[in-house]
């Protein structure tokens, strides 16, 4: 099994009821908007007396991390940050915060971010109520349940001999950045067709040989990143205009910008390309 940031840690229990009465030391993950509080320059938590003083809405139990209870909750959106504190990005935590704590920062922010979205019914649009025996809220008119919701995504790095890997790049990427290419998962569709769609529709090129190489949870704001290895089987580079900005055959030793290694499409280049570059004795 690969390591990847956001995957939950090995001593972390979930749990949906909590205890009548928190823990003094429980781990609080504050949420305003997407942005996390943690103090800074020690990138700590805050304490639950904070939570309160924020008045911190709609609180989730995660379940307990080595035995300590884990909170979530979600402060206004004009909330100030407390002194020494301060409202942060999660990507920007990244090997700033201990790894463990980034990960349920993860789970806990679509969680919070799935019990905003979810607090009306979807079918009748009734006021919908938590269960307690699982992680769910539940119409109490119709009896519609909405779980968490995670959207799967599909990451493909296509492979061409002699030494090459296809990359590109959205219009959202910041300038001169590729990664491999990714797309959603549709209803009726397996994990390689999606994949095989994908490279087709975004960049005209048909693969074969479809290898798994690992998945991420990505919570920004709710995904699962299956990761994938495929070679070329043909077709020239032809980027669709709405999704790809620029897509082109980048040889092993001389790479463009590529993502942050918090991300499962560096892992996967790096991984990839050190298997090249082993292979052709480099």
């Amino acid at each position: 099994m690969i390591d990847m940031p956001f995957a939950a840690p090995a001593d972390y229990v979930p749990g949906v009821a909590p205890p009548a009465v928190p823990q003094p030391d429980a781990l609080w993950f504050l949420f305003r908007d997407s942005r996390l509080l943690a103090g800074e320059g020690t990138m700590r938590l805050p304490p639950g007396a904070l939570a309160a003083g924020l008045n911190a809405g709609r609180p989730q139990y995660l379940g307990t991390l080595a035995g300590r209870e884990v909170y979530a909750a979600e402060a206004a959106s004009g909330a100030d940050a407390p002194a020494g504190y301060r409202w942060s990005d999660l990507r920007s935590l990244f090997s700033r915060m201990d790894d463990t704590l980034v990960a349920l920062a993860g789970r806990a922010l679509q969680l919070v971010d799935w019990d905003r979205t979810h607090r009306f019914c979807g079918r009748c649009a009734t006021p919908t109520l938590a269960k307690d025996a699982e992680r769910s809220r539940e119409c109490p008119a119709c009896g519609l349940v909405a779980y968490p919701r995670i959207a799967p995504a599909v990451m493909a790095l296509v492979k061409r001999d002699p030494g090459e890997i296809l990359l590109a790049r959205s219009p959202r990427f910041p300038p001169g950045m590729y990664s491999a290419l990714a797309g959603f998962v549709e209803p009726g569709e397996t994990l390689e067709q999606c994949l095989e769609r994908e490279v087709l529709e975004e960049v005209g090129v048909r693969v074969a040989n479809v290898r798994y190489f690992a998945s991420q949870p990505w919570p920004f704001p709710n995904s699962l990143m299956i990761a994938f290895v495929a070679d070329w089987a043909g077709g020239e580079i032809r980027p669709d205009p709405l999704e790809i900005e620029a897509a082109q055959w980048f040889i092993i030793a001389d790479l463009p910008q590529l993502p942050q290694p918090i991300s499962i499409a560096r892992r996967l280049i790096d991984a990839v390309v050190g298997e090249m570059r082993a292979a052709a004795g480099q």
